[in-house]
C-alpha cells in the first residue's frame, strides 16, 4: 500500500527526524523541550504555553496522570510551534480554531503516523484491538488512543481507496506513466524538436 502523508503528518515526521527520534521508546518530553529550546515547567494549574522575554515556556499541570501530561505537552507544543500572540486577546471563534488545531496536532505528535506504520496496528479493523498497544507503546490514555486509531483507520482506508483508483486508472490508460521505452523515445524526440523551434532553429 502506498501511503501519502498529510501536510501535518509530514511536518511531524520531519520534526522527529530533526530531533533524531524514530522509535516510541526514544520519545522523552523533557528532552524534546530542551532540544527545541522550550522551558518546561510543572505547576498545579491548567496547562498553557507562554512567550516571555524572547523565550517559550510550557507549563504543565503536575496533578494530571503521566499519560495526560504527555498529551497536554503535545497540545501546548502546537501553540508554541504554530501560533503567535496571547489567547486572551483573541475572539472566541479564532480561539476555538486554534484549540481544534492544537488537539489535532497533539494526536499526531503523541502518536506519530510514521511510527504507527511500522507496526501491525495498520491491520486492525477493530479499534478495540489496537487501543492497548497504542496506550502502552506511546504512553497515552485509552480515550486518546481510540480517537487516534479512528483517525488513523480512516487515513489507511483512504490510502487503500486511492491505490485502487490509481490501479483502475492505469488499467484504462496503459500509456500513462511509467511510459514504455518506445513512448519515452518518441517524447524525447518531440521535446528535442520543440526546443529547436523555440530557439528559432530551422527544422
Amino acid at each position: 500500500m502506498m501511503y501519502t502523508y498529510t501536510q501535518l503528518e509530514d511536518y511531524i515526521k520531519k520534526l522527529y527526524s530533526f530531533l533524531s527520534i524514530d522509535n516510541p521508546s526514544n520519545i522523552d518530553m523533557k528532552d524534546i523541550a530542551s532540544r527545541l529550546k522550550i522551558k518546561l515547567n510543572f505547576w498545579d494549574e491548567k496547562s498553557e504555553a507562554t512567550y516571555i522575554g524572547g523565550k517559550f515556556y510550557i507549563w504543565l499541570n503536575k496533578l494530571l496522570p503521566k499519560q495526560e501530561i504527555w498529551e497536554e505537552f503535545g497540545h501546548e507544543l502546537c501553540h508554541v510551534l504554530t501560533h503567535e500572540g496571547h489567547q486572551s486577546y483573541m475572539d472566541t471563534e479564532f480561539l476555538h480554531y486554534q484549540e481544534i488545531k492544537a488537539e489535532n496536532f497533539a494526536l499526531h505528535f503523541c502518536v506519530p503516523t510514521f511510527m504507527l506504520l511500522k507496526y501491525e496496528v495498520v491491520n486492525y479493523h477493530n479499534i478495540k484491538d489496537g487501543i492497548p498497544f497504542v496506550t502502552q507503546t506511546f504512553n497515552v490514555t485509552e480515550k486518546f488512543a481510540k480517537k487516534r486509531l479512528n483517525h488513523f483507520r480512516n487515513q489507511i482506508q483512504q490510502a487503500k481507496s486511492d491505490e485502487q483508483h490509481r490501479k483502475y486508472m492505469e488499467s484504462l490508460y496503459r500509456k500513462a506513466p511509467p511510459y514504455s521505452d518506445e513512448t519515452n523515445s518518441i517524447l524525447h524526440k518531440l521535446n528535442f524538436l520543440l526546443e529547436k523551434k523555440k530557439k528559432g532553429v530551422s527544422l
